[in-house]
């Protein structure tokens, strides 16, 4: 039978501040943790501290542990990577996923969609100056050179052909993938939920 306790600010800052990582450097302690639903679907991203609270509180269950351990006075404690929720949490309604640069690298796999090479910066497909829309559909990850020589130009006058048609990604895993950095470690967890074409 488990105990149900609720730590204090006090608590954790004591913790906190005695604490040190025994792998990484400092700047580890500061990392952040993907949150699942009790279904594991991806609901976000919350610091390492905001998630170790959930589980000690036996609110979230970690799935995975970030390979940090922090020691304190009495003890020491591993820093979660992924934790799931306990109880289901209800999302009234589903956000599209904003439109950024971070998410067109992030749907495009890094390569530019004209020739295949790391990507350095986005285009449109259709130019704004020839009446080309700021969307999914007409935004695209290009390298330089591509983009450079591209430039105001449609694809037929170039001869050039996509490598993928662009479109909106979908899935709970684009409300992680869209706005941060993304762990290598929750990719198992992401896939299921949409970020297979991202991680192709």
């Amino acid at each position: 039978m488990g105990y149900k306790f609720a730590l204090s600010p006090n608590f954790w800052g004591k913790i906190w501040q005695s604490a040190r990582a025994t792998r990484f450097d400092r700047g580890a302690i500061m990392s952040r943790t993907l949150i699942l639903n009790a279904t594991y679907e991806p609901l976000g991203v919350v610091s390492d501290r905001r998630a170790l609270i959930l589980v000690l509180n036996q609110r979230a269950t970690m799935v995975e542990d970030s390979g940090v351990v922090l020691h304190y006075a009495t003890g020491q404690v591993s820093l979660p990577s992924v934790i799931r929720l306990n109880k289901f949490v209800r999302i009234p309604y589903r956000h599209a996923v904003p439109l950024s640069r971070r998410a067109i690298f992030a749907r495009d796999g890094g390569r530019c969609v004209y020739c295949g090479n790391a990507a350095t910066s986005i285009d449109h497909v259709i130019p704004r100056s020839r009446g080309g829309g700021h969307n999914w559909e007409n935004v695209v990850a290009a390298c330089h050179r591509c983009n450079h020589a591209k430039a105001d130009k449609p694809l037929k006058e170039l001869g050039w052909r996509l490598r993928s048609l662009p479109r909106e990604p979908v899935g709970a895993a684009w409300r992680i993938l869209g706005t941060g950095r993304t762990e290598n470690r929750w990719l198992p967890y992401l896939e299921p939920f949409g970020a297979s074409a991202a991680t192709a």
